[in-house]
């Protein structure tokens, strides 16, 4: 012991010797030092990381991108667009809404009128006479006012009675085909009148004669029927007068081949 007592430790409030370690630490209890990571931890949270990164990336990616449909899919280059179909005539040699139609040959010809001037085709003309005798028997007289007509008649019925008229190629297209345009160049088609009212032939007002009534009823039974009715695709002036043999397979096919006309819809 040293001078005065003196161990030379510090003493406590009671006087007792204390150790050397100050109190403020002893107090505070050990604290282990924090390890740190080892590499390969580090480097498996990263990739970890990335993926969970990518996955909604790519989520969030397909929500906002539209889906292709088959409309939003373009055409191959070697495609061809699918045809539209029309009531109209697809001739490409049309004019005006008139189709182009071959005269008929002479040898083909038949006279269908007393003084012999008015001529069909042959099988169109020995139908054209059953009609007559069939609607002669219920007291109405069909008379044939034109039949065939070459393409040179046409040019002038066309042209010069346009010019007489003061009628434009349009305006006249709506009365009378263009030369080689005409449904009379076929020897299928004739022009019809009531024997008992003239005064309508060639006229819309032909609708009202018994002759045209009597045709709507059974003109169909001998293979005619109407050219150019009311409102027809070809924009035509309404001819009521105007009827065309279809009752074989020539004629048929004279005036529906290369046509995208639908078969009609009647009761059975």
């Amino acid at each position: 012991m040293n001078k005065a007592g003196y161990s030379g430790k510090p003493k406590n409030s009671l006087g007792e010797p204390s150790d050397d370690i100050p109190a403020a630490l002893r107090d505070t209890p050990d604290v282990a030092p924090q390890s740190k990571l080892q590499p390969w931890v580090l480097l498996l949270g990263g990739v970890t990381l990335f993926f969970l990164l990518a996955i909604v990336s790519g989520f969030l990616f397909a929500l906002n991108t539209p889906r292709k449909t088959a409309e939003s899919q373009p055409s191959p280059t070697n495609s061809l667009p699918t045809p539209t179909a029309t009531n109209s005539p697809n001739n490409v040699d049309s004019v005006l809404g008139h189709l182009a139609y071959p005269e008929a040959p002479e040898s083909e010809l038949v006279p269908i009128s007393a003084d012999g001037r008015i001529r069909m085709r042959r099988n169109a003309a020995a139908r054209y006479q059953a009609m007559v005798q069939a609607a002669r028997s219920s007291g109405v007289i069909l008379v044939p006012i034109s039949g065939f007509r070459s393409v040179k008649e046409q040019e002038q019925l066309f042209f010069t009675v346009g010019a007489q008229r003061n009628q434009t190629p349009a305006q006249r297209a709506a009365l009378s085909a263009p030369p080689g345009h005409s449904e009379h160049h076929t020897g299928y088609a004739v022009d019809i009148g009531d024997g008992a009212a003239p005064a309508t032939n060639l006229l819309a007002t032909f609708e009202n004669t018994r002759a045209f009534q009597w045709l709507q009823a059974n003109a169909a039974r001998y293979g005619f029927e109407m050219s150019f009715p009311q409102n027809n695709p070809q924009g035509v002036s309404y001819e009521p007068w105007h009827w065309r043999f279809v009752g074989d397979r020539d004629s048929l096919e004279t005036f529906y081949k290369a046509r995208n006309i639908k078969p009609a819809k009647t009761s059975p």
